[in-house]
């Protein structure tokens, strides 16, 4: 009796680290990879295939979600982990080593790819193992991660760039990925998969599929119309029953999740390119532009989760929506670079308000219905799903269009944000 005890008070405290870890990762992972890309853009000549540069990790993402499951059945847990490893350090070793676009994507795919393996049972295992007290304290940590990223991470990324290049600086985050999943391998490693959260895999891979459409069309619109209608299509399949309507409640708040995924993701995927390109700023003051909304996110958060306002979401929502216009009007008005820090910072606010409330609305079933592990599995596939088209569309109308074509992207951006908060004015009715 007493040499089982451990096991199952250390199990859950080792997931609850390893989520958060993976946090932290992807807050370093994240910071890395934008403060970059104008770096890898320029050293790979690919200012025409910005959708490729961005897009390439989402895109695996999404097809590793229907084979997760299925791995697991065939590797089992540790034999996962070892795949989803090696999967993730080969491709971060490839795009390291990238000479072109091309190769550059492939590589990213590879690490969404890995990164998708453990998704769906990493979601399960949390959900099964963590009780609601030690979930709630997992958010609010996890929220923290982002940050010390959020401070430090564009200025050190910039130094290591400088000091050993842009390649080398691209394999910071490996330690952090490789000790989170570690940690919820290690406190899950006897447990089943889940097979309810096995997702359809001809439905899910629509939505990879028509990203794909898009981030190759090269300016040719209808092949970039056709390929967002199916990545639409894809999603409304997957998730519960009126969410494409925003019927009140629980679908709204999904349908307000996809939407925000579009607007927000899509405008931070190009905010060093924004700044850098058609601000003409240099990349350190483009940096310090990308680190406030993330720090302001994080620091609202933290104070939005003491009211309960029902009304917060879609306040906060028109308030990213108004920053991100701001930047679209600034930039054809040769605006300065002070004004692009506040309205991004105004935009980070505007998500710190409506996350968490908006989050919590997705995920909890009311008169739905929905299981748990249907509304994490929704709520996953609507915001990645609609900041896998941010960036695609983002990227494809960038990539065609110069200045012009990046801010006709933060135009769009702004309207999805504006439609995001409409439709969570729906989400707390049932």
């Amino acid at each position: 009796m007493t040499g089982r005890r451990p096991a199952r008070t250390t199990g859950p405290l080792l997931l609850a680290a390893g989520i958060v870890a993976i946090e932290f990762a992807a807050a370093v992972t994240g910071f890395v990879a934008s403060t970059l890309l104008p770096v890898v853009t320029a050293e790979l000549a690919a200012r025409g295939s910005l959708g490729l540069l961005i897009a390439g990790s989402t895109l695996g993402l999404f097809v590793a979600l229907p084979l997760a499951g299925r791995v697991l059945d065939r590797l089992g847990t540790r034999g996962t982990l070892a795949a989803g490893m090696l999967a993730y350090v080969g491709g971060l070793a490839v795009a390291a080593t990238a000479r072109t676009a091309w190769t550059f994507a492939l590589g990213q795919f590879a690490t969404g790819l890995a990164s998708g393996l453990l998704a769906v049972f990493g979601i399960g295992s949390a959900i099964r193992h963590l009780d609601e007290r030690l979930r709630t304290r997992v958010v609010a940590a996890s929220s923290a991660m982002w940050l010390v990223p959020a401070l430090v991470g564009p200025a050190a990324t910039l130094g290591l760039e400088h000091l050993v290049g842009w390649r080398w600086t691209l394999l910071v985050p490996v330690p952090f990925v490789l000790l989170g999943r570690l940690l919820i391998v290690r406190a899950v490693r006897d447990a089943p998969p889940d097979r309810s959260a096995r997702r359809p895999l001809g439905r899910t891979l629509l939505i990879p599929l028509g990203a794909t459409g898009v981030v190759v069309s090269a300016g040719w619109w209808p092949l970039a119309i056709a390929g967002a209608v199916t990545a639409v299509a894809g999603m409304i399949a997957l998730l519960p029953a009126g969410t494409a309507r925003f019927r009140p409640g629980t679908p709204a708040a999904l349908g307000a999740m996809a939407l925000f995924g579009v607007g927000y993701f899509g405008a931070d995927s190009l905010i060093t390119v924004l700044l850098t390109t058609g601000f003409r700023v240099s990349l350190g003051e483009a940096a310090l532009v990308l680190s406030a909304a993330p720090l302001a996110w994080a620091v609202t958060s933290l104070l939005a989760t003491r009211f309960t306002s029902p009304r917060l979401p879609a306040a906060g929502l028109s308030l990213t929506a108004l920053g991100t216009t701001v930047l679209a009007v600034e930039l054809l008005a040769d605006g300065s670079w002070v004004v692009a820090l506040v309205a991004w910072a105004v935009a980070g606010i505007g998500v710190g308000l409506a996350y968490p409330g908006l989050y919590i609305r997705a995920t909890t079933a009311g008169a739905s219905g929905f299981s748990a592990t249907e509304l994490a599995t929704a709520v996953i596939t609507a915001e990645c799903t609609g900041q896998l088209l941010g960036r695609a569309v983002g990227g494809a109308l960038s990539s065609s269009g110069g200045a012009g074509g990046l801010s006709a992207s933060y135009l769009v951006f702004g309207f999805a944000l504006v439609a995001a908060a409409v439709a969570a004015t729906r989400a707390t009715d049932d």
